[in-house]
């Protein structure tokens, strides 16, 4: 009697679950819901086309190019050959030339992101405090520069920074020398840390504004000071902030091209220009190509240490 009794109600359930966009007479089986759940994939992967076909074309087929070019040889007047493969573009990745320009960028990227996050996140942390009305307002201030181009930004600094420049107008006025700082490795930290200041301020702030302040006030309850508080729960709270921020700023920063050319001209060379020059000066597109590669597989392997980092902070 209860086998029957179940097997009646489970062919009840079977004739009265009805589902919108069938048919009311028409009863839902396990077989229909697959064939419906397969249309619905069928039709959102058909949506996406276009978008990937984007990738394909736009993202994908170059990178594959320059990975192709990357193992071409070089002729003795410039020309790169296809047919004749090798390792020799990733061989020379080690030579002391290449190594030291990928030191001084890398030293030069990690010092903006420093700078970016000791600046960034007193001021995130005052942004993430004030009245949502202030608060608008500050975030407002903080995207304004994205509203004008980079490379306009980029040539303001180069006429603030120069010989007849805001800074050194305000030296002579206070009876200094005239200052130069344009063309200098300084001139070109000034424009990177300005640049990408703004995605250090944004990952800080959604990460400070999400902490449960709750914790700080136990803190605090519990005789901790000010410093003791902030360094034992706002800190480690708003790591995942600190981690985003600094790999959106290291990122740019370690292959940056146009703040370098503009700010920096030839006296140092970064990864940057040193890839510019391989493909448009010495017509090396294979060592340029490993070059790329490279520093690409950098950025990767700093992208898993972000999204690993941010998964244990979960």
């Amino acid at each position: 009697m209860a086998s029957e009794g179940g097997e009646r109600g489970e062919r009840l359930m079977t004739t009265t679950r009805r589902r919108p966009d069938l048919d009311e007479e028409t009863p839902v089986t396990p077989e229909l819901e697959k064939a419906a759940e397969k249309a619905e994939s069928r039709r959102g992967f058909l949506i996406s086309v276009p978008a990937y076909g984007y990738l394909v074309l736009f993202f994908a087929l170059p990178l594959v190019l320059v990975l192709v070019y990357s193992f071409a040889s070089r002729s003795s007047t410039g020309r790169t050959l296809l047919e004749d493969w090798n390792v020799e573009s990733y061989r020379r990745l080690f030579s002391d030339l290449v190594l030291e320009i990928s030191a001084r960028s890398f030293l030069l990227a990690l010092v903006t992101t420093l700078l970016c996050l000791v600046v960034s996140y007193p001021f995130a942390y005052y942004i993430a405090t004030r009245t949502p009305r202030i608060r608008n307002v500050l975030l407002v201030l903080v995207m304004i520069p994205f509203w004008s181009n980079f490379l306009v930004r980029t040539y303001a600094w180069r006429v603030i920074l120069g010989s007849d420049g805001f800074v050194s107008q305000i030296s002579q006025a206070f009876g200094g020398e005239e200052i130069r700082v344009l063309f200098t490795i300084w001139a070109v930290l000034i424009g990177l840390v300005y640049g990408y200041l703004p995605f250090m301020v944004l990952p800080l702030y959604a990460a400070i504004e999400r902490l449960d302040w709750s914790l700080v006030e136990a803190a605090r309850d519990l005789y901790a000071n000010g410093f003791t508080a902030f360094r034992k729960v706002t800190l480690p709270l708003s790591m995942p902030g600190v981690v985003a921020g600094s790999i959106l700023v290291f990122i740019p920063s370690l292959g940056a091209y146009v703040t370098p050319a503009i700010l920096g001209g030839a006296r140092e060379t970064l990864l940057g220009d040193y890839i510019v020059s391989q493909f448009l000066t010495a017509r090396n597109w294979p060592f340029g190509s490993a070059l790329s590669f490279a520093v690409m597989f950098v950025m990767l392997l700093a992208t898993i240490f972000y999204f690993r980092a941010g998964a244990k902070t979960l």
